[in-house]
């Protein structure tokens, strides 16, 4: 395991701490003929040589190589519409690589998939979009007269939805290691900031639209927590 923190360590350090602004901008714009797409290939492995051993010089130069064909694709098919997706689409390709050369060194043949992770993974993943979906669904009665209240305010695309998705995970994170009163302090955080919304209604509206998708939010999140640890505890 340590073998395959290493890998990563490396590979952090080098997409994140030694990529500079212009070196990225140029490999933007000159895609596979930058130079500096060959220079962060070779930093990468560099630095896997460096952290790992020179000993595993092989499984640096599969990673490496499979680094550079995968960020000349990105750098190939993304756009300003896609460049998001493809950021997310890279990472989890290079993390792909990574594990499995270190699972091919370390002979490891399967991963044992416990019940509890799988438990856990599939509340994860209810809390994040279908949890969104279940709330807006809800709240579609009174979603276009909120609109229509709120023309004029300027807001992030979909912000609401991503911060929603975001607490629930907090929730639910704080309910799988005890943290109760971590929960009231989220609540009592969001109300603040809130608070501006609030007061700036005209009337109730708002108020119980506001209030009505916050508990919904909060209590998907921590019914999902106490059915997840209820089944951890007794299977």
């Amino acid at each position: 395991m340590s073998l395959l923190i290493k890998f990563i360590l490396a590979h952090l350090i080098g997409d994140f701490f030694l990529q500079t602004a212009k070196s990225i901008d140029q490999k933007n714009k000159k895609k596979w003929r930058s130079p500096h797409l060959y220079i962060h290939t070779v930093i990468h492995f560099a630095l896997l040589l460096l952290i790992a051993g020179l000993n595993h010089w092989i499984a640096a130069l599969i990673i490496t190589t499979s680094h550079l064909l995968i960020d000349g694709c990105k750098l190939q098919f993304q756009n300003e519409k896609n460049k998001q997706t493809w950021f997310f689409v890279d990472q989890l390709l290079h993390l792909i690589v990574i594990i499995a050369v270190w699972a091919f060194i370390s002979q490891i043949t399967a991963i044992e998939i416990s019940a509890s992770f799988l438990a856990g993974a599939t509340a994860f993943i209810f809390l994040s979009r279908p949890a969104s979906f279940v709330i807006y669904q809800a709240l579609s009665h009174w979603s276009g007269e909120m609109a229509e209240e709120g023309q004029n305010e300027k807001a992030l695309p979909k912000a609401g939805s991503y911060i929603g998705m975001l607490e629930r995970a907090l929730v639910f994170g704080f309910i799988l290691i005890g943290q109760w009163g971590a929960i009231g302090f989220l609540m009592a955080a969001k109300s603040i900031f809130r608070f501006g919304d609030l007061t700036r209604a005209k009337d109730r509206k708002l108020t119980e639209y506001i209030l009505i998708g916050t508990f919904l939010s909060f209590g998907m999140a921590i019914l999902a927590g106490i059915v997840f640890t209820y089944y951890y505890s007794h299977f």
